[in-house]
């Protein structure tokens, strides 16, 4: 090969070989199981600091969970672009980010209103959440890690359920029950981020 050819093999234009859009999957990939890792580690670390908190007020519950949904928003709306395949199911993904993040600020500014709005704020979001989930994974056999997607939003459909139905009489146990099903949810969210971390691995890197 000569230095010419060697220059343009590597000038940034020519074809290297890669389908058009690669890298841009690649990216949308990437963001997708970083931003699942995220939420997980969000939802982890709020229930174990909801569940040790003793006497935690209202307020602070109130922007706790308000700031869990913010997060949960943008993480949705991030990953929707790399695990869901069909325009319907991104725009079911849009859709839920956009709700939670909206239900997120509701907690924010209504903190001190009463615990069963913040139950209703917070059970809203994850049944939303949950369904997307469910609707995207059970109808895409092809996404990944699906088995933990559709455990995740099973688990997060009854969370919201329970949350929205249940008469909580006391903030200790509004923040005892959503705190152990942070736990849960988070761990599964990790779960499956690292499973699609690991099949997009071996899509990338087959094995030959």
């Amino acid at each position: 090969m000569t230095s010419a050819s060697r220059a343009t093999s590597h000038t940034p234009g020519y074809d290297t070989g890669a389908p058009p859009g690669a890298d841009s999957a690649e990216r949308l990939a990437r963001a997708a199981w970083q931003s699942m890792l995220l939420a997980g580690v969000a939802a982890l670390g709020l229930g174990v600091v909801v569940l040790v908190w003793p006497g935690v007020s209202l307020l602070v519950a109130g922007v706790v969970f308000g700031v869990y949904l913010l997060v949960s928003g943008i993480t949705q709306l991030v990953s929707v672009f790399g695990t869901h395949r069909s325009v319907s199911l991104r725009v079911m993904g849009f859709v839920s980010g956009a709700l939670t993040l909206l239900l997120g600020l509701f907690c924010l500014r209504g903190a001190t209103q009463s615990i069963l709005l913040l139950a209703l704020w917070i059970g809203i979001g994850w049944l939303f959440r949950g369904v997307t989930h469910l609707a995207a994974a059970v109808s895409d056999p092809g996404m990944p890690a699906r088995g933990w997607q559709i455990l995740t939003g099973i688990i997060s459909v009854l969370g919201g359920v329970v949350l929205i139905v249940s008469p909580f009489a006391s903030l200790t146990l509004l923040t005892v029950v959503a705190g152990i099903w942070l736990l849960v949810l988070g761990a599964t969210e990790i779960a499956a981020a690292l499973a699609v971390r690991r099949e997009r691995r071996s899509t990338a890197h087959p094995v030959s």
